[in-house]
């Protein structure tokens, strides 16, 4: 595509004489200058010069789950780009039931000559799974960085949003509007991102309601819009006023099944979401959620990669990032009867 040199210009915020002065390799640009006219080369669509072209450093895997719920597209989005701009080509491989398995999609990254692989919510979240499959990796000195979920034993970065402390800031919430009887949907408990939510859960209940036995305000589903109205049902059926989500997937399905019984949300029952993926904001009504530090944590699991891949390995801890409560719509007072 032939650039336009007006279009440039106003997109890198400089004159069209310094755009035709970076295009033509001409001296006496400053360095940022010139990076935001390339920059914004790449924003329009625009095919950079041959002897501008970055030559690629080699690629990076990254695994992610499917990309129907939209937290995964916004961890891919944002890696992909840190990854390009740092010279890497990354290769985007996203896993659907029945499809291609983890496993599978590592045998061919191997085989392409990775530099890295990044894996997000893949096995290493399940506490079912074998850790000898990403040892082995490691034997092979292959730089991994392992994102929200942990698994022992493994020589990798692994980089976590903190469960715990999410089920705290949605409790602190939901309890100050008057809730005592709240209850939790999420996933299978054999991941780790989910056991951690109930350890939150049950903590937080126990400090701020006093109550300890919460066993029948803990409802395990699927992380779908379908399971998260399967799980609101039953809570709702045990007197539930108010329930936290594992996913914002799961919340839409709570506001659904709310409705369908005839309730409103949130002067009836209120839903707090997790994740605060793109749109969230947009729904009816708009969702309190918990945020996830998606591009904090993006960017540290770039970063730790790109150490990894230059012999200066990050300390191998798991690095765990504060989420952040964002109050919409879908939560209120409790009603009084």
């Amino acid at each position: 595509m032939k650039a336009r040199l007006r279009d440039i210009a106003d997109q890198a915020s400089v004159s069209e004489a310094t755009v035709s002065r970076v295009l033509n390799g001409k001296p006496g640009v400053a360095e940022s200058t010139r990076q935001a006219v390339l920059t914004a080369l790449d924003v329009l669509g625009y095919d950079r010069p041959s002897r501008l072209r970055r030559k690629s450093a080699g690629l990076v895997g990254l695994i992610v789950p499917e990309l129907t719920n939209p937290i995964f597209p916004a961890f891919a989005q944002i890696i992909e780009n840190s990854l390009a701009q740092n010279g890497y080509t990354p290769v985007l491989c996203t896993q659907v039931a029945g499809g291609v398995h983890e496993d599978d999609y590592v045998q061919m990254l191997l085989e392409r000559g990775v530099a890295g692989i990044i894996f997000i919510s893949g096995l290493h979240a399940d506490t079912t799974t074998d850790s000898a499959r990403y040892v082995a990796l490691r034997d092979r000195n292959l730089p991994l960085v392992l994102v929200n979920g942990y698994i022992e034993g493994v020589d990798a970065p692994f980089i976590s949003n903190d469960d715990v402390a999410s089920m705290g800031l949605a409790l602190e919430h939901l309890v100050s509007l008057g809730h005592r009887e709240i209850g939790l949907a999420v996933g299978p408990d054999r991941y780790v991102p989910v056991i951690r939510k109930i350890a939150g859960f049950r903590h937080s209940m126990q400090e701020l309601t006093g109550r300890s036995d919460v066993d029948d305000l803990i409802e395990r589903s699927l992380f779908s819009v379908e399971g998260g109205a399967t799980a609101a049902g039953r809570l709702l059926d045990r007197g539930a006023t108010a329930v936290v989500c594992g996913s914002d997937l799961m919340a839409l399905g709570a506001i659904r099944e709310a409705r369908k019984r005839g309730l409103h949300v949130p002067r009836d029952f209120s839903v707090v979401g997790y994740d605060d993926s793109t749109l969230i904001a947009f729904t009816d009504p708009p969702l309190t959620t918990v945020r996830q530090s998606v591009n904090a944590m993006s960017a540290a699991t770039v970063r730790a990669l790109l150490d990894e891949i230059a012999g200066q390995p990050s300390p191998r801890a798991e690095y765990v990032f504060r989420p952040e409560l964002v109050v919409r719509g879908s939560t209120g007072a409790v009603r009084r009867h």
